[in-house]
């Protein structure tokens, strides 16, 4: 415990440096919140170098069960340290509603409890965007590239750290080269997506903080109306490519970046699969909002959805419209695509295409051997046979998935809210997805809830966004035993 104590007093020390990219733009802008940051930035440093340094002599090797909690306490350490920023400028805020803001950055979920985003100092609007973007590819696998001193378990904590079977997928020798790739890879990304939004009519600062914010798949804006602020098409057309590549795995993007060749995609079953997916959906949106006269036309219909379903479905967040006023249908669906569509790798919650991939497999095989009850079928997703423990280890995740929504949206209905309202919010939470339905859907924001609710919704963020074993395993008794 307190050589994982050591490495989170490195990352937290490591944090505060962060706090010098709101302080230059607040500089800049004169936004008159330098202080704010500077008072924050300097406690979180001191802190974090005090406990390291407490705690020098017990620095170790982390072993594999070190790594689950080093994830999870690094999340809700960095969570309250990014939620001092705003306390301190936005004195009225309560510190439930600070650490739900920064744990809602952090882990890309994109939902808020702030009014009047348009007012607030830029350099606020700055953080709680960069929170994303630190967030989005793991605030771990940041560590690990860039503080190889720590002398941790550079592959015990990404594993911990990445989902699915990516994390078995070596893109260069050494995990720090890995890590350090992946970063390069989401940097250049950030930085095409950038131009790409100023050329496509947003200011500097706009582009920055909703590139950032789409490619981390989060859903944060500057503005109260999010996206419908600047009704713009090019400017959604350019958002929602830069959340399909956000939704794809990232290994695939620095493999195609580094060959300069288009193979990796084209040998991408669950990429292939999520782009069928969100193709199908925006049609079948499309035509919905269409034939039941939503809009004046087919080309309008199609806007409205092109974005909003690719906003949802890739557990974003970003919105145009208020989609609850859409057939009843539409919005359920785009919340229940939101469980399923991003990949492995990606910056996405919910299940992972893979896993829903595998799935399906599963059920096919089972009817199959229904039928012949003695052949051997294995299961295959890109031609390759997955091993039985991979296919047990899913089923495993998808009952934790659905018996924590369970549990969660009890506690939330023990509180008082409605079945839609409670519900929505665990799964927009747990999926990291932003928006939901009823009192916390796309025209307002978690503002209304009770600090009870607010805690709970929090606990589902950080679970959605470790992936449900890496937090539920350090209640288990196995875990602790030694």
């Amino acid at each position: 415990m307190l050589a994982v104590a050591h490495v989170l007093g490195l990352m937290m020390a490591f944090f505060g440096l962060l706090y010098v990219l709101p302080i230059g733009w607040s500089l800049a802008v004169r936004d008159g919140a330098v202080a704010d940051f500077i008072v924050a930035g300097l406690i979180n440093a001191f802190v974090g170098l005090a406990v390291a340094t407490a705690t020098r002599r017990f620095r170790r090797e982390l072993k594999p069960r070190d790594g689950f909690l080093l994830v999870t306490l690094s999340w809700a350490l960095m969570s309250a340290s990014a939620a001092v920023p705003f306390m301190i400028a936005l004195p009225d805020l309560s510190f439930t509603d600070a650490y739900f803001e920064a744990m809602s950055g952090l882990t890309t979920t994109g939902s808020t409890v702030l009014n009047h985003l348009d007012d607030l100092p830029q350099s606020i609007n700055l953080w709680r965007h960069l929170l994303h973007w630190i967030g989005g590819i793991g605030i771990i696998v940041l560590a690990v590239a860039v503080l190889p001193l720590l002398g941790v378990g550079g592959m015990q904590l990404y594993k911990a750290e990445t989902p699915g079977p990516v994390k078995d997928e070596k893109l260069t020798p050494r995990i720090t080269e890995t890590a350090k790739a992946l970063w390069f890879t989401y940097l250049a990304i950030t930085v095409v997506g950038v131009v790409a939004l100023r050329i496509a009519g947003m200011s500097w600062f706009d582009a920055i903080c909703h590139c950032m914010s789409a490619i981390a798949l989060g859903g944060f804006s500057t503005h109260d109306r999010s996206v419908g602020f600047f009704n713009s098409t090019g400017i959604e057309v350019v958002l929602a490519l830069i959340m399909v590549v956000g939704a794809i795995n990232f290994s695939r993007h620095f493999l195609a970046l580094r060959n300069l060749s288009l193979r990796p995609y084209r040998t991408d079953s669950e990429g292939k699969a999520v782009l069928t997916v969100l193709a199908g959906s925006v049609a079948l949106v499309t035509v919905l909002l269409w034939l039941n006269g939503t809009y004046p036309g087919f080309a309008e219909s199609l806007r409205h959805s092109f974005f909003n379903v690719i906003s949802i479905a890739t557990t974003t967040g970003f919105v145009t419209e208020n989609y609850e006023n859409w057939p009843a249908f539409i919005p359920v669906w785009m919340l229940f695509m939101s469980c399923i569509t991003c990949s492995t790798g990606s910056t996405g919650g919910g299940i992972k295409m893979f896993r829903t991939l595998l799935l399906v497999r599963q059920a096919r095989r089972e009817l199959k051997l229904l039928v012949h009850p003695s052949a051997i079928i294995p299961i295959r997703i890109a031609g390759v046979a997955i091993p039985d423990r991979v296919a047990y280890s899913v089923l495993a995740f998808i009952f934790l998935y659905f018996g924590t929504i369970l549990v969660l949206t009890f506690a939330m209905l023990a509180t008082g809210l409605d079945l839609v309202t409670a519900f929505s919010a665990i799964v927009a939470s747990i999926n990291n997805l932003g928006p939901g339905m009823g009192e916390v859907g796309p025209a307002v924001n978690f503002e209304p809830l009770t600090h009870i609710q607010t805690w709970i919704c929090t606990l589902a963020m950080l679970i959605g966004r470790l992936e449900i074993f890496s937090v539920l395993v350090l209640f288990t008794a196995t875990f602790w035993r030694r």
